[in-house]
């Protein structure tokens, strides 16, 4: 089973103006990606950055009030079969399950659930880019 690295992504409502503030701003180094999302490297984790509309409608959720906090975190696993293992053991834990394992536009497989103080989780395996750890 290859490492798993969980990947924070934001909600942002002008991605050009946080791409700027992250990469210009701060510093944080630019992965290259297709132009509606935005990824950095940090020590041992990713930050992405998402269209806070599309990453709610992803999610299944409301982009306003209590269904959505503006942003969701990732966790990235090896196979779709994990996908749906991660988000049983999550519920098992207290979780509430918001959208199961299943097929998504961008290719990959993916669920979200919400933690016991309603932070929203997704769990994703993405067969195009292994986002972990290089062995």
């Amino acid at each position: 089973m290859k490492p798993r690295i969980s990947m924070i992504t934001l909600g942002v409502t002008d991605l050009e103006k946080s791409i700027q503030f992250y990469e210009e701003g701060l510093g944080f180094p630019r992965m290259e990606s297709e132009p509606t999302v935005a990824f950095f490297t940090l020590n041992g984790t990713w930050l992405g950055l998402y269209g806070r509309e599309a990453l709610a409608e992803d999610a299944n959720v409301s982009a306003e009030g209590s269904g959505f906090n503006n942003f969701a975190l990732a966790h990235n696993v090896a196979s779709e079969a994990e996908v749906d293992a991660t988000l049983e053991q999550a519920v098992a834990a207290g979780a509430t399950l918001v959208k199961p394992g299943q097929k998504v536009f961008w290719g990959g497989y993916s669920g979200y659930f919400k933690d016991p103080d309603g932070h929203l989780w997704e769990v994703a395996h993405n067969p195009f880019t292994w986002i972990g750890p290089k062995d």
